[in-house]
């Protein structure tokens, strides 16, 4: 146990040493999560609109009124060509063209029907989606409006409509952002731990340090544990800062217990700290370790559930999943932070990556060879 506890004092002592490596321990993954949380939104806020009123009515105004007066949407432009609309579309200045035929109030006044083009830019499939589900809400409320204007209340006696009364469980706000933060938190101290623990062991033996340990009466399991321990113990005051720094600027929910996300936590670094010491032991360069532990992060972090549902991907994706240690822990962290979920609801996830943690831990000790 002394051995281990000096060579956790050494790390330490490297790590404060290094006046270039504790900015990115403890200053970057903060401005990361800072700027991400704000950043990776779906929430649609500016969709730029050229209107095409060729109607020029009260009604063609009132429903360009509604478009304007939402927050969502933004009249960039207006034109009486479609062509023009339709070339400000292909630059990439609008998101959207709204296009009204002439007599459309006519229309709607004599024969009870009217027609309006909606033209949306589909090359973001999701966004296009999102812009489609907006629009078609505001139509629906504007044909609501229309309604009650032109119809008297005895004519709509025979009228039945549907009302719904709703609420949204765990994010009442639909905040994007309380849905992100827990899971950018895992993200940052993934980064920090697979890419610091990966280049551990490549760094001895860049500066030739390795072949003085080996010839130590250290045994691979000690050296180990000496070279993971102080990463663990950074990334768990990373997840501590993390959340104080979500709460205080974010105003995230907490309704889980704590204890459980951190003893998760604690668990899921063993998983990425040993992750990474596995990649240090089949590599020689730092450059190596950086760029095979970057391949790996990119296929967990597309694969994990932090910005797509992990429902909608191939059934063949979803399987293949189950290999990703970070979709377990985002899993985790959002159960347990917004649902409040107990140790019952995530026990799946969390003997996942105890399993996952002994499988990449002992790999790590096997492969790590000590010759001199």
């Amino acid at each position: 146990m002394r051995t281990i506890l000096y060579i956790i004092q050494k790390e330490f002592l490297q790590v404060f040493r290094n006046k270039a490596m504790l900015p990115i321990i403890f200053v970057v993954p903060i401005m990361q999560l800072i700027i991400l949380v704000n950043a990776a939104t779906y929430e649609m806020k500016h969709i730029r609109v050229c209107v095409v009123d060729l109607d020029l009515s009260g009604s063609s105004r009132k429903l360009i009124s509604k478009y304007s007066g939402s927050p969502f949407y933004q009249i960039h432009s207006s034109s009486f060509s479609y062509k023009a609309a339709e070339d400000e579309m292909k630059k990439g200045d609008v998101d959207m063209i709204i296009q009204i035929p002439a007599g459309f109030e006519k229309q709607a006044l004599k024969d009870g029907k009217a027609k309006a083009q909606f033209v949306i830019n589909a090359i973001n499939g999701q966004s296009a989606g999102l812009i489609n589900a907006y629009s078609t809400m505001i139509l629906v409320d504007y044909n609501r409006e229309i309604v009650a204007e032109n119809f008297s209340p005895a004519m709509m006696i025979g009228i039945k409509s549907i009302s719904a009364d709703y609420s949204y469980w765990y994010n009442p706000k639909l905040n994007y952002k309380t849905y992100m933060v827990p899971g950018i938190l895992v993200l940052l101290i993934t980064i920090i731990g697979l890419l610091l623990s990966g280049m551990n062991i490549v760094r001895e033996k860049e500066i030739g340090t390795i072949e003085q340990i080996n010839v130590t009466p250290i045994n691979k399991i000690q050296f180990i544990a000496g070279k993971l321990i102080p990463f663990w113990i950074i990334g768990l005051f990373e997840l501590a800062f993390g959340l104080a720094v979500g709460k205080l600027l974010f105003n995230i929910p907490m309704e889980g217990n704590l204890g459980l996300v951190f003893m998760s936590a604690a668990v899921y670094l063993f998983v990425i700290l040993a992750f990474g010491l596995l990649i240090s032991t089949i590599t020689n360069t730092q450059q190596q370790s950086m760029l095979v532990s970057f391949f790996f992060m990119v296929v967990f972090i597309l694969m994990s559930g932090l910005f797509t549902s992990i429902e909608s991907m191939p059934q063949w994706a979803q399987n293949l999943d189950r290999l990703n240690p970070l979709m377990y822990f985002i899993r985790i962290m959002r159960m347990v932070l917004l649902k409040g979920s107990t140790f019952a609801d995530i026990s799946h996830h969390f003997f996942a990556l105890v399993v996952y943690a002994v499988c990449v831990l002992s790999l790590a000790i096997w492969r790590y060879r000590k010759v001199s």
